[in-house]
């Protein structure tokens, strides 16, 4: 009788520490198993625990019951989710990855932005937006809004100059498009310092037409930077002469994609009535034909003084493409026009 009581009472002892036991070796010693050795998880802003839950069942991190389950014995609540980007690995500890969620512990934390080359506010949205919370559609819906104009002082012709394409570190991924907006304002404060400054006052040009002026720079000449501080002397003297800028770049802009791939443009193409089309249009656009880089605003704010104002594509020379003749005067230009004909029609351009 005697062993049968003892019997019964190892059983007991062993269901009991099965049935309390478990949980907690679940609780401290379970991993996460995936098929993929790392993966990133977005966790957006206003998530509760089951949406949580329900997001890493569906990344194959882990179930949704078994990661509500251990999210109840660790004090995890809805208040408590911690929007942000992390980083979860094949073999870690579900309590590491709650603890992770609940305490905001992102793995990724230096987020990088990077846009350059960009276009317009569509096409850096579009770069901008998978490296923070905010989407596309919110970036551009928030930065061209009435309030945000008058917030920067800037126009819808002239936002673009807000932003300065760069690689910019920014922390954590969960930046909303108000918080990403207000640290580009930041970094343009800093490039705009009173020498910048001076230096466009001299030039008797606004911030925005320094950026208008440097976008023109860009798309006339996108192969040899060698060559901005002297094209943007030449506009300079155009400027301050009256003559018309008469950039080719800018009659393109005036077509859209419509003349996407053309590599020599027509008389036709010259006379789009827009007020961009700089053949038209007596000084500058009424802003930007794209985003202006750092370095090419600062060849406008140093720019080389000289008394050109022709500029035509040059033929290749030497092994060198890309560059321009300037001339000061009708006569050489229609000889440096004449030369570049002479390249092109031989070359089918």
């Amino acid at each position: 009788m005697k062993k049968v009581i003892v019997l019964a009472i190892l059983v007991a002892i062993g269901i009991g520490g099965f049935v309390f036991g478990k949980p907690y070796y679940d609780l401290h010693f379970s991993t996460i198993t995936m098929d993929e050795e790392s993966k990133v998880i977005y966790v957006p802003s206003g998530s509760s625990l089951s949406d949580l839950g329900s997001l890493l069942d569906s990344e194959g991190v882990i179930s949704a019951t078994d990661f509500e389950s251990f999210a109840s014995k660790l004090d995890f609540s809805d208040e408590k989710v911690e929007p942000g980007k992390y980083e979860v690995t094949n073999g870690m500890k579900a309590k590491n990855l709650i603890y992770a969620f609940k305490n905001g512990n992102q793995e990724i934390k230096d987020v990088r932005i990077t846009f350059n080359n960009c276009q317009d506010i569509y096409d850096m949205a579009g770069k901008v937006a998978p490296n923070i919370e905010a989407d596309s559609t919110e970036l551009v819906s928030y930065i061209m809004s009435a309030e945000t104009m008058d917030k920067y002082g800037f126009r819808p012709e002239t936002i673009s100059a807000l932003f300065l394409p760069d690689t910019y570190e920014v922390g954590e991924w969960d930046m909303t498009a108000e918080e990403f907006v207000q640290r580009m304002a930041d970094e343009y404060k800093k490039f705009w310092t009173e020498e910048r400054k001076s230096a466009a006052a001299e030039l008797n040009l606004q911030q925005s037409e320094i950026a208008t002026l440097a976008s023109i720079i860009e798309a006339e000449q996108s192969i040899n930077s060698v060559e901005w501080k002297t094209i943007a002397g030449l506009y300079l003297n155009r400027l301050k002469r009256g003559i018309i800028l008469q950039s080719d770049p800018t009659a393109k802009f005036c077509w859209g994609d419509e003349l996407d791939g053309v590599q020599r443009l027509l008389t036709i193409h010259m006379q789009k009535d827009c007020p961009y089309n700089t053949y038209i249009y007596a000084g500058l656009p009424p802003g930007p034909i794209r985003m202006s880089s750092k370095k090419a605003m600062d060849a406008v704010l140093n720019a080389e003084e000289h008394n050109y104002i022709f500029m035509c594509a040059a033929p290749p020379k030497d092994g060198k493409s890309g560059l321009h003749n300037f001339a000061e005067t009708n006569a050489q230009h229609n000889a440096n026009a004449a030369k570049w004909y002479r390249y092109a029609n031989s070359q089918g351009l």
